[in-house]
């Protein structure tokens, strides 16, 4: 799910322009114990990790101490151009790849059938250990000539839809409709094209990029498909992730954070008319929705809260023995979301100890409040070599892109202090998330470019 709010700026079209304070791409190591007049230095990977890569100008005396691998000298190389252009005629399979995954159902924790095309694609690719591992994310590694950095670049499985869904696309001209079709079926397919396309024409990188189709993105998929990379299947592996997750040319890199709760309110229940005077689990949910509805919230950071989701009871001339509600609250910074998430529990407490004294009853209603979602907040600084990288590749290429906020597989390694961004697919998306969702393939090309270039370029020592 990508559902980013763009702050910052927008980058100047044509290629190289870049906006003010940003400098041309160029990573060195700086300041290195240990580091000889020759330029000796810790692995890309490290440097990565311990967040001492800096941007410097391009320049003979930088040049000197630090091997430096700038865009633009990835745009001169051939297979790297060779491999760009491939991506751009490409872009009418690209759409053939993305319909075919999107036909394919794929509700969070039912991802197996899409899975399995992305690991038939992978090894039709010639990625090596393509694996499905044990949450059932799809991966295959393309190595370099050492083992870092290690750079992840990954696109989520799963959707919003219900098994049943009918998600056949259909066609209108320039425009694709269908279920999935931008959020995330573009990902898979951008995905693929930038592992043909490399293979293609021959490009080699001195890190190695693993490549994975994870599930467990959406709603209470909470997730789940990178915490099992991050916590497990990769633990400790991962020097830089980026997510290919929405449509246009974008760089996210702060986390919009959540917390999701199933709040369940029982009491005895009874006859409407012959138990009248029971405390009324409903009545207490109800007293909870009207204080949470009350809370209050700062504007900056954003911080929201919803009652998303309400049901229980079995007829209408009976009091209820259950009631529930959903639950979720979001913030980008993760003591403002601590703070409401304090406050929804006061509220749910309260609004049970005044239902039970209404009717005095004392310990008749009892609630319980099951964390359902947690989604870390966190960012990568706006100065963080991957942000530049985004930034200063789409800007190289042509581009327009913008940072902005969201709430994507990448939360997770931002929350762990790993390089992490979300970029988008290309194209032009509407209506994510629901029946009518639609993607514009017009210039969707330049998705699958600048996904390339950046991969390229975090795999450069």
């Amino acid at each position: 799910m990508w559902n980013c709010r763009r702050f910052v700026y927008k980058l100047s079209s044509g290629a190289g322009a870049r906006p003010p304070g940003i400098r041309p791409f160029g990573l060195w190591l700086a300041g290195l114990p240990g580091a000889s007049s020759k330029g000796s230095h810790v692995s890309g990977g490290e440097a990565l990790r311990k967040g001492i890569l800096v941007l410097v100008l391009t320049s003979a005396a930088a040049s000197a101490t630090a091997q430096q691998s700038t865009i633009s000298d990835l745009l001169q190389k051939a297979a790297v151009k060779l491999a760009l252009a491939a991506a751009k005629a490409a872009e009418p399979q690209t759409i053939e790849d993305q319909i075919r995954f999107c036909e394919i159902a794929a509700p969070s924790f039912k991802e197996e059938a899409r899975g399995a095309e992305l690991k038939r694609a992978f090894d039709q690719l010639g990625l090596q250990s393509v694996r499905i591992d044990k949450a059932g994310n799809v991966l295959g590694d393309r190595p370099g000539a050492a083992a870092h950095p290690h750079v992840v670049i990954a696109a989520h499985l799963d959707t919003v839809f219900p098994e049943g869904t009918n998600v056949k696309v259909r066609r209108d001209g320039n425009v694709l409709r269908g279920p999935g079709i931008g959020d995330d079926c573009r990902g898979l397919a951008v995905l693929v094209r930038i592992v043909q396309s490399l293979k293609d024409a021959g490009v080699t990188t001195p890190g190695t990029v693993t490549f994975v189709a994870n599930v467990g993105e959406e709603g209470l998929g909470d997730l789940r498909g990178v915490k099992a990379l991050f916590n497990d299947t990769m633990k400790g592996q991962i020097d830089a992730f980026v997510s290919i997750d929405g449509t246009g040319v974008h760089v996210t890199n702060v986390a919009v954070g959540s917390h999701r709760y199933r709040v369940t309110f029982k009491g005895p229940g009874g006859h409407s008319f012959g138990a009248f005077g029971l405390a009324n689990p409903m009545g207490a949910m109800g007293r909870a929705i009207a204080k949470i509805q009350e809370m209050q919230v700062p504007q900056h950071p954003k911080t929201t809260f919803n009652v998303g989701r309400v049901g229980g009871g079995t007829s209408v001339n009976s009091i209820p023995f259950e009631a529930w509600m959903e639950v979720d609250m979001r913030s980008s910074d993760p003591a403002s979301l601590a703070a409401v998430d304090a406050n929804f529990q006061k509220a749910v407490d309260a609004a049970v100890t005044e239902e039970n004294q209404r009717w005095g009853k004392a310990g008749t209603i009892t609630v319980t409040k099951e964390l359902v979602g947690d989604r870390p907040a966190g960012s990568t600084p706006e100065r963080a070599p991957i942000v530049r990288a985004g930034l200063e590749t789409a800007a190289a290429l042509g581009f327009n892109a913008n940072l902005g906020e969201g709430s994507t597989d990448s939360n997770l390694p931002m929350s762990l202090g790993i390089p992490a961004i979300t970029i988008g697919g290309g194209g032009r998306g509407r209506e994510a998330h629901a029946l009518t969702e639609s993607f514009d393939v017009t210039d969707a090309w330049q998705g699958a470019q600048h996904a390339l270039l950046l991969t390229v370029a975090l795999a450069q020592k």
